[in-house]
């Protein structure tokens, strides 16, 4: 979904992101795969993601972005997934994650960012996703009878998930149900994610000044479609998160 219009409410305060924290309760929906076969799935997808993208293999670049993943995830109580992080070599300004914990950030979201917090909030977003499960949620219901007869078969067990995955029609395109997420998924992203960048001690504000920033250097540029379209309007979901109905 585009961006519509520029991100109110900047100086949204840290007491108000703790108040909405309190009133929201974040878990993962119902899923037919287990966590470690999420894990599993990510480690599968990741092999086919790095065949297919140059990654940078800077020691000072990638111990910067590791150094501030770690940090969030630091700040993930209970069980965490294991995630890693890595830098691939692209203008266009975004970053993903796989199910299980693999994330990827591009060098044009690095080079736009003006700050740590900014590529904190960005990478928070996503982990979110990575810890509520969206992905193999999603896929779960989008394939209730062929799943849970595999499952049953010890299909997923013999290796090869993505493989299996590929016969149901799902993978890593644009439009896949591991990566396209429901409206409800982002907010809970965002606000997950918001929880995670102020445990961590990063400002979450920033990563709606980063979205209002973009937009005001043109939005319409070829580098910044992608991030609008995986990351709609943050600023807006931050001040419903303040706001709560």
């Amino acid at each position: 979904m585009k961006l519509r219009r520029l991100i109110p409410q900047l100086t949204l305060t840290l007491g108000f992101l703790i108040a909405a924290e309190k009133q929201r309760v974040l878990k993962p929906g119902w899923n037919l795969f287990s966590p470690d076969q999420d894990v599993q799935m990510g480690k599968e997808y990741a092999q086919e993601i790095e065949r297919q993208f140059q990654i940078i293999n800077d020691p000072a670049l990638h111990n910067y972005v590791n150094r501030i993943g770690q940090r969030l995830v630091n700040g993930i109580e209970g069980q965490k997934f294991p995630f890693t992080f890595k830098v691939v070599n692209d203008p266009s300004i975004n970053a993903f994650a796989l199910p299980g914990g693999p994330m990827y950030v591009h060098t044009g979201l690095i080079a736009a960012a003006d700050n740590e917090a900014q590529i904190a909030g960005v990478l928070g977003h996503e982990m979110g996703h990575v810890m509520l499960r969206h992905g193999t949620n999603q896929a779960s219901k989008a394939n209730l009878i062929q799943i849970p007869a595999m499952i049953a078969g010890g299909i997923f067990d013999k290796g090869g998930i993505t493989g299996t995955l590929t016969q149901l029609g799902i993978g890593l395109g644009a439009n896949s149900v591991l990566m396209k997420f429901s409206r409800t998924a982002e907010n809970d992203s965002d606000l997950f994610g918001a929880r995670l960048v102020h445990n961590a001690g990063y400002n979450p504000v920033e990563l709606a000044r980063f979205f209002e920033k973009l937009q005001a250097e043109g939005g319409r540029d070829s580098r910044f479609k992608e991030m609008f379209a995986s990351h709609p309007n943050p600023g807006n979901r931050i001040k419903n998160h303040a706001c709560p109905n």
